[in-house]
């Protein structure tokens, strides 16, 4: 069912953009598609999802996650996720993995075109990255763990997650690593997520570092690179740097920065969960039929 949200989501995407006169298999990948992309390829899928959670498992939409305080939540794993960003990207800096390719949007030729499509690929990543989590920290992870614990569901989700990511560059050592550190993202977001019993923090974590990742600094996002100017500074990776500094074709989510900082994230998670489960007790999602 994860293939088939996954898939009708992008097949009903790309046969609507026909009408538009978009071309989203032509190996190009300007702004406006990228953000079309974002916003109907993911948000149709999760409006499969949402529709099979309720219609079909007749379950309410809390029962994945969207409880509780919804933007406060929100907006402090926003705010969380922009701080990770930043450390990677400051600590990669600081060690020369970097140079500075062209000003960002603020001096761009056309800052208020600039600014425009930022804040149209803005929405883009939080309808992105947040249909993610619904897929995959709100109902997979949670199906799993209401069969066989919390810790099969953090495991088993986190290692689907990566592999979804594994098409996005040829096969390299920057791909291997790449996908190692998706599985520690998956990690490290499901104990977020199991420790707020909310899926809406991951959401706002997860849409901050795509977009600050892409259009902050110009950077390659799991391996893709948007053509926009980016908002603080183009950055260039310099290459006579190691690969694993800066994750090379992959990007900074291929760097053992960050890989020492989600280790240390999963740590601090760690330490502070109180073993309650997760955003759906396996209780209550036995109580709700999932199991």
């Amino acid at each position: 069912m994860l293939l088939v949200f996954i898939i009708a989501g992008e097949g009903l995407a790309t046969e609507s953009a026909s009408l538009l006169k978009l071309d989203l298999n032509d190996g190009q990948e300007p702004w406006w598609e990228i953000a079309y992309s974002l916003v109907f390829g993911f948000g149709l899928a999760a409006v499969l999802l949402l529709a099979w959670v309720r219609l079909f498992e007749r379950r309410p939409f809390k029962a994945i996650g969207l409880n509780g305080d919804g933007m406060a939540r929100l907006l402090r794993g926003y705010l969380t996720g922009l701080c990770f960003l930043a450390i990677v990207v400051g600590g990669i800096w600081i060690l020369g993995g970097y140079r500075v390719e062209a000003s960002g949007a603020f001096l761009a030729p056309s800052p208020a075109a600039a600014f425009g499509a930022l804040g149209v690929l803005l929405l883009g990543f939080i309808i992105q990255g947040s249909t993610e989590e619904l897929l995959m920290r709100g109902w997979v992870m949670q199906l799993i763990a209401s069969r066989y614990g919390l810790v099969a569901g953090i495991v088993f989700h986190s290692l689907v997650f990566s592999i979804l990511h594994a098409a996005n560059i040829a096969p390299s050592v920057e791909l291997a690593f790449g996908l190692l550190n998706i599985v520690l993202v998956g990690i490290f977001l499901g104990l977020y997520a199991a420790r707020e019993q909310s899926l809406w923090g991951v959401c706002g974590w997860h849409a901050a570092w795509n977009w600050l990742l892409g259009l902050g600094f110009g950077l390659e996002v799991s391996g893709k690179v948007i053509d926009t100017p980016p908002l603080i500074v183009d950055l260039k990776t310099n290459q006579a740097v190691p690969w694993w500094l800066t994750g090379g074709m992959f990007g900074p989510e291929a760097s053992v920065l960050t890989t020492m900082l989600l280790i240390a994230g999963t740590i601090w998670l760690l330490r502070r969960h109180q073993g309650t489960g997760h955003a759906v007790s396996t209780k209550e999602a036995r109580a709700t039929g999932q199991v």
